[in-house]
């Protein structure tokens, strides 16, 4: 007797890459297993035996957008912290631009037990220059909230469906001279430079808690 062909069996990851690929197309507010499972020619029960909801799902989605795109998040040997800090806030925003919503996708995830032990080797170097665990603690939370606020902004304005900004004017330089200099080194400069010089205001402000 002949039998109907059935689809191949997924593994968690054809299920991960999938959704993935579906956040890019239709964003995260169109995101559901409904469709996931469209795309990957099943029903939807079958997308929990690998996750068990789709929080789980969106999880698993943001950490594998880091791991696939942050290759700085650790430390180098010897590698002094600021200079690694920064490499990593520039390293981490190009991770979540990789992906279209990758910063709402980030937004509210919280490490666990399987990041424990690199965070602790990132804790230690910042630890060695100087930091107490918990200022320590703080410049890295504070470092990776900078950058999904930061990359929120920069894809809301990228969205297919954002509306036209009321902020898209120019200030006049003859009535708002300050601002107006001030707007053309940021809003109007380009982006990976005005992303560095504000995280570096951070890393300035963190290299001068520690020499106080």
């Amino acid at each position: 007797m002949n039998t109907p062909d059935r689809p191949p069996r997924l593994n968690r990851d054809d299920v991960l890459r999938a959704a993935l690929a579906l956040l890019n197309e239709v964003g995260i507010d169109a995101l559901s297993t409904r469709k996931l499972a469209e795309r990957l020619g099943v029903q939807s029960p079958t997308l929990y035996w690998h996750f068990k909801n789709k929080a789980a799902l969106l999880d698993a989605m943001s950490e594998a957008v880091v791991l696939d795109n942050h290759p700085q998040v650790d430390p180098m040997p010897g590698q002094h912290w600021r200079d690694w800090l920064r490499a990593s806030g520039h390293s981490f925003r190009r991770a979540l631009l990789a992906y279209r919503d990758g910063a709402r996708l980030h937004a509210g995830t919280r490490p666990g037990a399987g990041h424990f032990e690199s965070i602790e080797a990132r804790l230690q170097l910042l630890c060695a220059a100087g930091f107490e665990p918990g200022p320590a603690t703080q410049l890295m939370m504070s470092m990776g909230r900078f950058v999904v606020g930061w990359v929120l902004e920069e894809q809301s304005a990228q969205a297919p469906d954002a509306p036209p900004s009321p902020l898209a004017a120019t200030p006049d330089a003859a009535q708002y001279p300050l601002l107006a200099a001030g707007w053309a080194q940021t809003l109007a400069g380009d982006p990976n430079t005005v992303f560095d010089r504000a995280l570096c205001l951070l890393l300035d402000g963190a290299q001068a808690q520690l020499k106080r």
